[in-house]
Parts: structure tokens; sequence; C-alpha cells
């Protein structure tokens, strides 16, 4: 398979990681030190959800949309949404089975279906096949962030007295994926001046998120830093995000789905949990600080398992190519 130019490997991979753990350090020293307020987690938290997350979808689906990619695509979405319902679903499952408080089961559940499949994503995409891995990876996305933007919400607020669904599906995030969609099949794009604001304001999502990975965590005590190590929920969640989800998609290849879409599915599928999860969290009245140790814990383990599953992919290519 043609990559990005080097292959997929552990210290490639420990380079695209290592801005993640500078963000959240730079939170963490910004929250202890005061620099950043009591209200500014807050604020981030609006800033995330309302103006870059939405910006990041738009300029995401900025992509031609030919006529040759249209197989590549119908591939990439069957993928993407049967990994999201086995998901769903065990998910749902481990939950009902958890022995955790209310405000945390909802952050447990959206630990496992929800992974950070923008900047980690990207990263390895792009590594492995260059440009074009960044054009897989979008079409993969566009059903995650469909989902993440409805379900990833009402996770956390289906135990209301009320739903408010019109709050629900009437969101920036929502609203910004259909406005994606349409425009990812039209003929043309995003004038160039709009498409350089959704790109440099969209940039601003991920350090956003880590900073306030970073913050929530300086206001945790070292007790309860012990504690959630010790969490047998937090390793249940990472092992079914980071191998057991994305290694129910292998079944794709009794029918024949082309190799590079397989990779760009599976490794995306086995991305850590999203740091989204911790700001849903953080809006929704969720345990914020159990949301960041679970994105931390998935995000230290996936350095370990992105290569495992991909050796995985290249170890069965490989007898794939043996028998064919």
């Amino acid at each position: 398979m043609k990559t990005g130019g080097y292959p997929l490997s552990v210290s490639a991979f420990l380079l695209a990681m290592s801005p993640l753990y500078l963000m959240a350090a730079a939170g963490f020293a910004g929250r202890r030190l005061k620099v950043l307020g009591r209200q500014a987690n807050g604020v981030i938290t609006q800033l995330l959800l309302y103006i870059t997350l939405p910006a990041l979808i738009l300029f995401s689906l900025d992509t031609p949309l030919s006529a040759a990619m249209l197989a590549d695509f119908a591939w990439l979405v069957a993928m993407s949404a049967f990994v999201l319902t086995v998901s769903v679903f065990m998910a749902g499952w481990l939950r009902r089975r958890a022995l955790l408080p209310d405000g945390q089961k909802s952050v447990y559940e959206s630990l496992i279906v929800f992974g950070n499949q923008g900047f980690i994503g990207f990263a390895v995409s792009y590594i492995l096949m260059g440009e074009q891995g960044i054009v897989y990876l979008t079409l993969f996305n566009i059903c995650y962030l469909v989902l993440i933007w409805t379900y990833g919400i009402f996770l956390f607020t289906r135990d209301k007295p009320s739903v408010n669904w019109r709050v629900l599906f009437l969101n920036p995030g929502i609203l910004a994926t259909v406005v994606g969609v349409v425009m990812l099949v039209l003929p043309f794009g995003w004038p160039e001046i709009l498409s350089a604001t959704f790109e440099d304001v969209g940039k601003m999502t991920i350090p956003l998120s880590m900073i306030l990975i970073g913050s929530l965590l300086a206001e945790t005590r070292l007790s309860d830093l012990r504690e959630f190590s010790r969490n047998v929920h937090l390793w249940i969640a990472s092992s079914f995000k980071l191998l057991i989800l994305p290694l129910t998609l292998l079944v794709f290849i009794l029918i024949g789905v082309p190799y590079p879409l397989l990779v760009i599915a599976v490794l995306t599928a086995g991305m850590p949990s999203a740091a989204t999860t911790t700001v849903y969290a953080q809006k929704f009245g969720g345990d914020a600080v159990f949301a960041s140790y679970g994105v931390i814990h998935s995000t230290i383990f996936c350095v370990l398992t992105i290569p495992l599953l991909y050796g995985i992919l290249q170890w069965l290519h490989g007898w794939a190519d043996f028998f064919g």
C-alpha cells in the first residue's frame, strides 16, 4: 500500500500525539497559575460547541466529490454506520451493567462510542496515505458527525425532566454537518475567504479541547487521580474503544472492501475517546473530571493499540496476498 511517505511506527505516532499532551499541560499550568480563572472552563466550552467545532465541520467537508469517489464513499459510510451501530448497542449494554453514579453513566457510554477522529485521526491518516487519507477520513466521519451532535448530546440530556428536541437537532453542530454534506455534493466549494476562515477557526478546536481537559484536571486532587487510575470502568471503556469495537470492522474483509479503505476505517474507529465528551459533560452536568480521565486514559494507551491494529491489518493483508 502506498503511504504518505512513512510507515506507521510507534515513534511517528508518538510524534503526532505529543502536541496533545503539551496542549493539556498548558491548560493545566494556566489553571494552576490562575491565568485561567474559574469562569474560563465555561467560556471555552461555549466557544468550542458554538464556534470552532461547526467551523471545523464546514472546512472538513469542503472536499470535491468526483464520480470515481462514489464507490469509496459508499464503502466508508457503510463501515462507519456499522461500527457506530455496534458501538451504541455495546455501550448501552455496558452502561446498564455498570455500577456507576448517575453523573458518570452517560460519560462512560460516550467514552465508548465517540472517538477523537479529528486531530489524531487526521494525523494518522496523513502519515499513512497523505492527502488521499484525509479525503477518506472526511467521508468516513460524516455519520460520526451527525451522531455526536445528536445522540452524543442526548446521552447527557435524556434523564432531564424534558428533552428539548428542537435544541437537540437544531444545534450548530448538526446544522453545520447538513450544510457541509450539501456543499460536498455540489460542484463548487466555499469562496476562498470563507474556506480560509473556517480552516483557521476550526483548527482551534483540538487545542481548546485539550486546554479544557488540562484545566479541568488542574482542579482535581491527587487522591482522585489514584482513584480513577484504579477504576475498572475506565479500563473497560478503553478496551472497547481502542481494540474490541474497531476489530469488528474486519468482517468487511469477507465482502471485498478495498484494503486502503479498511485501514482508514479500522484505525479511525480505534482512536481514543473524544475530548468532546468532556465538553458535553462540562456543559450538560455530567462528571467532567471522570470524562477527562477517561479521555486521557484512552489517549495514553492508544500509543500501543494503534500500531497493534495496524500490524493486524498488515498481517491479514499479507495473508490475503499470499492466498490471492
